[in-house]
């Protein structure tokens, strides 16, 4: 394999999620030169490209906010030049401690998000790789050397101080041999499209937020399982072969769905370009969060998280769930970060995953500044830190609600 040229930065991030553009803004924002690895030609993941285009609730089911700094920040982003579909009560700040059952979420505009993530990212100074590669990782006793990454120039190194797991499936941390844990997908596959009554609909409302058309997916299989063929393994995620069929058979299944429906009605505006996969691989970190630690205050929080599908429940966040002892200079973010059954969940999803890497991103800097393993950073530095740009590091006991045989109750339904 022919080396074309070697890049040197302080922090590369793999991986332009959400998780992995919080990494790299904040880390930049920290005054350090950043490349950030992205396979495809746009910013977002799943978010984005994976057309889960849904903001998940950032309060605590009670009217409070809860989750702010670069989360609030990302969730403002994402509809300022688009539609969105935030519940009026949240439009002028929060509506107060109450019982309300709307919740601070919103719909926006896959693409337009994306347009305002690269802008964002390329205005602050990040450096972009665009349909980049990481095909390898030069690791010598849990320490990351370089990547090596491939695009149309060919094969280059980046060579980096601190490294950032972006990537969704915890590519880089398996290449670096941090021990890892793999997960399964259900047979999820969903298009965005429209039809003349949903474009009609649309015009009425005089909002375009509102074009969305149902029907058109693959697998239709949702959050707990339901649907999934009983014969059909749950998909790996992690391995080529499995990839490839994942998207044979739902492209397949979508077509012979859509192919004999008037075909001046309707159309399929955008096939989502990576899979849809929640749980591939993840980080065996120095903490696992499970739904037992609802509630639950940690010394080493990063962040309070709140559970996007169900009331009330408060979590913090860690800054085990990020890292493992043994491997001084790599970080994991997003929905690679370590849980467990819905504990996974809970860490998965967007406002989570730019959290986990805002703090990525700031842990990074300061053990670059203090010469510190990642795993050895100052953590109340990290936190008064984080707590500056807004992150709520504790949640505030008051906002829990008094009766936690709620948790109970989950337990048993879940």
């Amino acid at each position: 394999m022919k080396i074309i040229g070697t890049k040197t930065c302080d922090i590369a991030v793999v991986g332009g999620g959400v998780a992995g553009a919080a990494a790299a803004l904040e880390a930049v924002r920290s005054g350090k030169k950043v490349i950030l690895v992205e396979k495809t030609t746009q910013l977002g993941g799943l978010g984005t490209i994976g057309l889960i285009n849904f903001f998940e609730p950032v309060d605590n089911a009670r009217g409070v906010q809860i989750m702010k700094g670069m989360v609030d920040e990302f969730l403002r982003l994402c509809v300022r030049h688009g539609y969105d579909t935030i519940p009026e009560m949240w439009q002028n700040g929060d509506p107060g401690l109450d019982e309300t059952k709307r919740r601070f979420q919103t719909g926006y505009s896959a693409a337009i998000f994306s347009l305002a993530l690269c802008d964002l990212l390329a205005d602050e100074g990040v450096e972009i790789m665009f349909d980049t590669v990481m095909t390898d990782a030069d690791a010598t006793d849990g320490h990351i050397d370089s990547i090596t990454v491939f695009n149309k120039s060919g094969h280059s190194l980046i060579k980096a101080n601190m490294f950032v797991d972006a990537s969704g499936d915890a590519d880089l941390l398996a290449m670096a041999g941090v021990p890892t844990v793999t997960g399964g997908n259900y047979d999820s596959y969903f298009a965005h499209g429209v039809t003349l009554e949903s474009l009609q609909n649309a015009i009425n409302e005089g909002n375009i937020g509102k074009r969305g058309a149902s029907g058109f997916a693959g697998g239709c299989v949702g959050l707990y399982g339901t649907g999934h063929p009983e014969d059909m393994p749950l998909w790996d995620g992690t391995d080529g072969e499995d990839v490839s069929r994942y998207f044979i058979k739902n492209q397949r299944q979508l077509f012979n769905r859509i192919k004999d429906q008037d075909r001046m009605t309707r159309d399929i505006t955008c096939l989502p370009i990576m899979p849809q996969f929640r749980t591939t691989r993840r980080i065996d970190g120095n903490y696992t969060l499970t739904t037992e630690d609802a509630y639950k205050h940690f010394e080493d929080s990063v962040g309070t998280v709140v559970d996007f599908n169900h009331r009330y429940f408060l979590y913090e966040m860690p800054y085990g769930v990020l890292v493992r002892n043994g491997f001084d200079n790599v970080i994991a973010a997003g929905r690679i970060t370590s849980g467990s059954g819905y504990g996974w969940d809970i860490l998965r999803v967007i406002p989570p995953a730019i959290l986990s890497g805002h703090a990525a991103g700031a842990a990074t800097a300061q053990a670059i500044d203090t010469e510190k393993a990642i795993t050895d950073i100052d953590i109340s530095v990290l936190q008064a830190r984080l707590a500056n740009e807004g992150v709520a590091i504790h949640f505030d006991e008051a906002l829990a609600p008094e009766d936690r045989t709620l948790l109970e109750k989950f337990k048993l339904g879940h």
